[in-house]
């Protein structure tokens, strides 16, 4: 493998590792807020990307500012819809984190976009244009939805590192984070920090579903390999950590790019999930996980 080959697997890999770091990211502001893991988020990923398809028709012809425009509307519409599914989710719950109804819930969830896309669009994939040329590296061609995607994950981990760290209701996400009863009984309106942080959520994965539209795979059962991966992605890095989700995503896309490009794609899933099974039982916390006290 020359160097040059090496270098445009390695971008590209990143590329697409930001994506899975995105939805990692989603899943921590979540799972912080109320211990769920919404195995939604691959499906709202890919709703996100299929509402590029739909109000980006123009292709390249599309004006930068109005694509921003199309990109700002669709993470509202997304943080919007999946806040209302984090308020169903969690009224079965009530207060407590020790039911797990909430598993049956988000794959209902994702399994019901995947139908809706279904009768959409077929057994068929939606495909968009990029509003911007890539960049030709070593006479190689990198689409510019890549660096969007790695852009958008280095904005969005700064954006809730400020916001978690800075702000009063990011300081009471925090607080649920680290003693979800003691938040309570100190008064923090608990349901609606969690809806909020659902709606974060939302925003992540609408903003990169829209952005990476042209190279996300626009499908009704795509859902289900981002969700995987983006879990992945946080697994390693370390549930819960957003440096995780920085650092994991991006592992998961180089993994995944050298395993293409050496194994073929059909051998890409079984290499991630034996990276996984590694790294629970060398490092069951992650990376950046906090190891747990326990008392003897």
């Amino acid at each position: 493998m020359t160097l040059d080959v090496l270098l445009f697997i390695a971008i590209r890999g990143i590329g697409a590792g930001a994506l899975f770091g995105l939805i990692g990211m989603s899943f921590n502001i979540v799972h912080n807020s109320s211990t769920v893991l919404n195995f939604a988020q691959g499906s709202m990923l890919v709703l996100g990307a299929l509402g590029a398809a739909l109000l980006a028709q123009h292709g390249m012809s599309l004006p930068l500012w109005l694509w921003g425009a199309y990109l700002i509307a669709t993470a509202l519409g997304l943080a919007a819809l999946i806040a209302a599914q984090g308020y169903i989710t969690l009224i079965p719950l009530g207060y407590s984190d020790d039911s797990h109804s909430w598993l049956i819930t988000t794959m209902a969830v994702s399994v019901i976009i995947g139908s809706a896309m279904l009768i959409m669009l077929g057994p068929y994939s939606a495909t968009v244009d990029s509003p911007l040329r890539g960049a030709l590296i070593f006479n190689m061609y990198i689409p510019a939805p890549y660096f969007f995607a790695i852009a958008l994950l280095i904005i969005w981990y700064l954006a809730l590192r400020w916001f978690l760290g800075s702000t009063l209701p990011g300081l009471a996400i925090n607080a649920l984070s680290q003693d979800f009863d003691a938040a309570r009984a100190a008064g923090l309106k608990v349901r609606r920090l969690q809806v909020l942080a659902f709606a974060i959520s939302g925003l992540i994965v609408g903003s990169a579903g829209f952005a990476a539209a042209p190279v996300i795979t626009i499908a009704p059962e795509a859902g289900l390999k981002y969700v995987i991966y983006g879990f992945i992605a946080s697994v390693i890095g370390g549930i819960g950590n957003n440096v995780g989700a920085l650092v994991g995503g991006p592992v998961v896309g180089l993994i995944s790019a050298f395993a293409t490009f050496e194994l073929g794609g059909e051998f890409e899933s079984l290499v991630l999930v034996l990276v996984l099974v590694a790294m629970l039982l060398i490092r069951p916390k992650g990376l950046f996980g906090a190891t747990a006290e326990r008392r003897v």
